[in-house]
């Protein structure tokens, strides 16, 4: 868990599927930066297309996406000299990992961060998105 001056915070790495569905994690503290951990999210997956907001705009990000094999559709960074294009129309979808975060909040000691501890938060959104997952399979009603 990292300092911040409220107090304790943590940082939670995501990545989804074209569901929406969660792939796999990490959790830092609330003080790194979000482009620090993109490369070892989607190191050992595959995907035709890697969506993702202005901050993911890194060249080495870029890089290691078209290293995959996929296509990187992240808008460039207002700053850059050179504007890299990219598909607007497929960037539209990016809106499901939103939607993933918003499906992993009802969980409610996962909105308020009950956990004190790293490896308890961490087990806790582990059993978070493992449900999530299980909720196609498993009928509730």
């Amino acid at each position: 868990m990292g300092r911040s001056r409220g107090g304790l915070t943590t940082k939670i790495h995501l990545l989804s599927n074209e569901l929406g569905l969660p792939l796999d994690f990490h959790i830092t503290g609330g003080q790194v930066n979000d482009c620090t951990q993109a490369v070892a999210l989607l190191g050992r997956h595959k995907a035709e297309a890697v969506l993702a907001d202005k901050g993911y705009d890194a060249d080495a990000i870029v890089e290691h996406i078209q290293a995959m094999g996929a296509k990187a559709v992240i808008p460039p960074k207002r700053n850059r000299k050179v504007q890299r294009a990219y598909d607007k129309d497929l960037y539209k979808q990016r809106n499901r990992i939103e939607r993933c975060f918003s499906k992993l909040k009802c969980f409610r000691r996962f909105a308020t961060r009950y956990e004190k501890s790293k490896a308890c938060f961490k087990a806790l959104v582990a059993l978070a998105c493992a449900w999530l997952h299980l909720v196609l399979y498993v009928d509730t009603a």
